[in-house]
């Protein structure tokens, strides 16, 4: 399937703005139940029961993590016969490939793409419920924690695009959210891939909005790793437990009673579920759903990298890889004193692009999406798509 076709899919999805009725809701969630039990994955508990064939595959990446991938090659009743497109489904940070299964199939894009023809591959980023081995490490070892989104555009996309383009001769689309969205273009993939689809990205954040995200910035340091004891931030486990609820978040309500530690722990959840009340297309029940089903770990480097985004970002409008803290740190990583900055506008002018962004998005804000496609000013002007939802805000591209 060509780029336009492609391109005609995923614009006819995001800009429909579907709603979950309540009783499909309701349906889908007595469904899910299932992904309770010890036995039961994505296949069994969620694609299987819909009537859509689905397959498991573990990969493992260049520093030893073994990460699950979900596979729908094909619509309900089988379709055309003939090779189907590919397209990798990246989820963002805080969540793993269930995003995209959530809703009705309908109503999500993993189901959509399969039903239009496309032979849709799902990812597991590393520390997410299905992706938690290593080849030798524990996840109560920190080091199994000592990653940020360099690594993950460094191998964890590596692995996955090349397992899809191994297994069917094909270059892939790539679908991203959120942070994930722009982690294709830092990496060395784009031989691999036909074209990108850029949900909601995150790159610049001069302007973002939401005032928890800016006090990010100032509140996660590199000192945070000591100070918390812990690597992994996991917002369901004991640290989230002990520190947030999901009700006090939606009211935009910091719990303040826990101290510095708390202050560092809350930030990063406080932002999404800041974020869940101007969007437009979540009612109470998709809401729920996502409370229950979502919100995975990631490791506290991930969060610190978040922060150090931001400072940087307000004070000279640039992103870098992760800071180690000091210039000989730096330099052992890196071979200079300084981390490396990301450059958009070295993205080949010629791999055709999709930017689709909401006007009501309160982390990715217009402004700074308007620099990133500055950076791009350069892209051949029929391989770049910039889409405007108005009305959308950050959740909505993956759950409304």
């Amino acid at each position: 399937m060509g780029f336009r076709c492609w391109l005609l899919v995923i614009t006819f999805v995001l800009s429909m703005g579907f709603r979950c009725e309540l009783a499909g809701a309701h349906g889908r969630w007595q469904l899910l139940q299932s992904l309770e039990a010890a036995d039961d994955g994505v296949c069994t508990a969620v694609v299987s029961p819909q009537g859509y064939e689905c397959q498991e595959y573990e990969v493992k990446t260049q520093d030893g993590y073994i990460l699950t991938m979900h596979r729908i090659p094909q619509g309900r009743g089988g379709g055309r016969a003939g090779k189907r497109q590919p397209v990798l489904l990246q989820h963002g940070v805080l969540m793993d490939g269930l995003t995209w299964l959530l809703n009705p199939p309908q109503q999500s894009l993993a189901f959509v793409l399969a039903d239009n023809g496309f032979d849709v591959w799902i990812t597991h980023g590393r520390g997410t419920r299905w992706s938690r081995r290593h080849e030798s490490l524990d996840t109560s070892d920190p080091a199994y924690w000592a990653w940020s989104w360099d690594e993950l555009a460094s191998f964890d996309l590596p692995a996955t695009v090349g397992f899809v383009v191994r297994q069917t001769g094909q270059k892939l689309h790539y679908v991203g959210n959120s942070d994930s969205s722009i982690s294709i273009l830092r990496g060395k993939l784009v031989d691999k891939i036909k074209s990108a689809a850029l949900l909601t990205p995150v790159a610049d954040l001069t302007y973002m909005t939401t005032p928890i995200g800016r006090a990010a910035a100032s509140a996660f340091s590199g000192e945070m790793l000591g100070a918390l004891g812990v690597a992994e931030f996991d917002p369901k486990g004991a640290v989230g437990t002990n520190f947030w609820s999901p009700s006090a978040l939606c009211r935009g309500e910091l719990l303040r009673p826990y101290g510095i530690i708390h202050r560092y722990v809350q930030i990063i959840p406080v932002k999404i579920f800041r974020n869940i009340r101007p969007n437009c297309c979540l009612n109470d029940s998709t809401v729920d759903m996502y409370l229950k089903y979502e919100l995975q770990p990631t490791s506290v480097r991930t969060l610190v990298h978040f922060s150090q985004s931001q400072s940087v970002a307000f004070r000279r409008g640039v992103i870098t890889k992760y800071d180690h803290g000091s210039s000989v740190a730096n330099m052992a990583a890196y071979g200079q004193s300084s981390p490396p900055e990301y450059h958009m506008f070295n993205i080949p002018h010629h791999l055709p692009l999709l930017l689709s962004y909401g006007g009501g998005d309160m982390l990715s804000d217009v402004k700074d999406v308007q620099l990133l496609l500055n950076d791009l000013s350069n892209h051949d002007a029929d391989k770049l798509v910039a889409q405007l939802v108005k009305e959308y805000a950050h959740l909505d591209f993956v759950m409304g």
